[in-house]
């Protein structure tokens, strides 16, 4: 990945935020919290270390957690989430909330930000509601979504009508490899946040591997979702769990009254 101007000082501060924290009382209780290395502009690497708009909000939060040396270490989503169900890690963000569907999470923090799930397709798919956004999944049938790996958007109507053979789902390990097969018409569409996808594609052609006169349609809304941090539900090596979830959760709710979470994102996006 091509590292911009802004991500660069980003990483830099990073970097001084990491040292800082290493200077912190011996006595400070070692915590590593799991992210998303590959969900930018919300949850990245670079050179192995956590950016993105989770990581330094909830560095916000570390900061005001001085009983605690917290560590933010990037992996592979669905490594995040095998740590939570093997408990042999402590937490991981930002999933969304499925307790159902990932029972191996437990308990979920206060809600950290809104995202938006939509689905972009190639401007060569042809939808029955041209006029506005597509009925989703109907309108979709015959198709092949892409997808995050390890990703569980989209709805029950979604996965059924996958099972049932209605339509395809086919994943990728992120955004930048989904976004190319789209454009290589490998997949007719996308699903994920609709300010991801648009990061990625601005990314994309930024760097020159797409060009800037490829488009791609805004196709259908499928819900809000709130990224959270998830706890893993086996507790027997965190016996710090208990008061970690409750003081991360009042400086959370406290922060976002401040105006710090606007903060970021306008760093991220503006």
């Amino acid at each position: 990945m091509e590292i911009s101007t802004k991500a660069k000082i980003t990483l830099v501060s990073v970097l001084y935020l990491n040292a800082a924290h290493l200077m912190a009382s011996e006595d400070a209780i070692p915590v590593t919290i799991y992210s998303d290395d590959a969900y930018p502009p919300y949850s990245y690497q670079i050179q192995g270390n956590a950016v993105g708009i989770y990581p330094d909000i909830l560095r916000h939060v570390f900061d005001q957690m001085p009983q605690y040396r917290v560590t933010i270490k990037p992996v592979p989503f669905v490594r995040g989430l095998r740590l939570l169900e093997t408990g042999k890690g402590f937490a991981l963000f930002p999933p969304y909330y499925y307790e159902n569907r990932r029972p191996y999470i437990h308990p979920y923090s206060k809600p950290i930000l809104k995202e938006q799930v939509v689905v972009y397709c190639h401007n060569e798919v042809m939808l029955k509601n041209v006029a506005e956004l597509a009925k989703w999944p109907e309108d979709f049938y015959g198709l092949t979504i892409g997808i995050n790996a390890a990703f569980s958007i989209g709805g029950d109507a979604f996965w059924m009508a996958a099972h049932d053979g209605k339509l395809k789902i086919e994943e990728a390990k992120d955004n930048q490899e989904n976004i190319l097969k789209m454009r290589a018409k490998r997949v007719d569409c996308y699903i994920n946040d609709r300010l991801s996808i648009a990061w990625e594609i601005k990314r994309l052609k930024d760097v020159g591997r797409i060009d800037h006169s490829d488009s791609f349609q805004l196709a259908a809304f499928v819900s809000e979702e709130y990224g959270y941090l998830g706890y893993s539900a086996y507790a027997e090596r965190f016996p710090f769990k208990e008061p970690f979830t409750s003081q991360f959760d009042q400086i959370l709710q406290r922060l976002q009254g401040s105006g710090i979470v606007e903060q970021v994102i306008s760093s991220y996006v503006d």
